[in-house]
């Protein structure tokens, strides 16, 4: 029987599972050399971001590694779609725990390949390492801007609307079923919150759409509060949403030890997060219809700061956390 644990060496593992999927761009090179050529000489700007994805942080070590993988450019393409960029291309830098196989890494690539043909981006280079320590997928995608600057944080101007894309807390309830919670869930439910939590879904054709209508834009990474708090004080103001208007999954709001207030404040959700004017609301909704992702106005930006939740009353609520927080 071969050995379970048996590994390629590092060129033979990018000849054999990355090089494939580097195939579409030229200056990748098959990457066998040291860096990628982009050839930018478009006049578009482009747009970068760096997200990575740690086990026992971000991800299980039981999941599915196709789908760690997807997950990991996912987060990127979000960041991407938050600046209203289009994705080109991302490099990967993998550290490999000692015990993980050929198996496991053809199963990333595998996933990749699969995302790479569903989001039209590419491979271009990137890094291997072997390791004592956990899994470590570290993205960095590329993205250009198509029309307008980009989508920035610091926009909204008092008396904007507050918009939410998709649905809040299904990342946060995928995690506790995967821990073992949420035991109130059916099967069906139960299944949609891990996929929602393994596998979120990057707003990809909403973003890069409301160029030139939001006034401010990021995505919900580290939960809805946390995030719209990190809106506000890049544009110098306060908000305040309804959480009777954030809208849920079924699961989420089947769950009755999973209450709004921690919904709210559940990271991984990876939907934007954005404001505009007012005059702007049929353009929204427009935008959103033409780009297949439900919004849903869930509050306005106001002078002062921090974030305020009301209840249908119009009183705060205390929450008991905001969200993730990094340190």
């Amino acid at each position: 029987m071969a050995d379970r644990t048996a590994r390629s060496g590092e060129f033979d593992l990018i000849a054999r599972f990355f090089a494939p999927l580097a195939a579409a761009w030229p200056g990748a090179y098959g990457l066998e050399d040291d860096a990628a050529l982009l050839g930018v000489s478009d006049g578009i700007d482009r747009v970068v971001t760096t997200d990575a994805l740690v086990e026992g942080v971000h991800f299980l070590p039981d999941d599915p590694p196709d789908r760690v993988a997807r997950k990991a450019l996912r987060v990127n393409l979000s960041d991407l779609a938050a600046m209203g960029a289009t994705a080109e291309a991302y490099t990967l830098a993998l550290q490999i725990p000692a015990e993980r196989d050929d198996d496991w890494i053809a199963a990333l690539a595998r996933g990749l390949a699969a995302d790479q043909a569903r989001f039209g981006v590419t491979l271009i280079g990137g890094d291997t390492v072997s390791a004592r320590g956990p899994a470590l997928l570290s993205v960095t995608a590329i993205g250009r801007l198509s029309h307008g600057g980009p989508l920035r944080r610091n926009g909204a101007a008092s008396g904007d609307d507050v918009y939410i894309s998709g649905t809040i807390g299904d990342g946060g309830l995928g995690l506790r079923a995967r821990r073992g919670e949420a035991a109130d869930l059916d099967s069906v439910q139960r299944q949609y919150a891990v996929d929602r939590y393994r596998l979120p879904e990057p707003r990809v054709a909403l973003g890069p759409a409301l160029v030139g209508t939001a006034s401010a834009c990021l995505d919900v990474s580290d939960g809805l509060v946390a995030d719209l708090g990190h809106l506000a004080r890049a544009s110098g103001l306060a908000a305040e949403i309804l959480i009777d208007n954030v809208p849920w999954s079924e699961a989420a709001a089947a769950s009755r030890d999973y209450p709004a207030t921690e919904r709210i404040a559940a990271g991984d959700d990876y939907e934007l997060l954005f404001t505009a004017p007012p005059v702007r609301r049929d353009t929204v909704k427009a935008i959103a219809q033409a780009a297949g992702t439900p919004v849903a106005r869930i509050g306005r930006t106001l002078s002062g700061s921090g974030v305020r939740v009301l209840d249908s009353g119009g009183v705060a609520l205390v929450l008991g956390t905001t969200g993730w927080r990094h340190r």
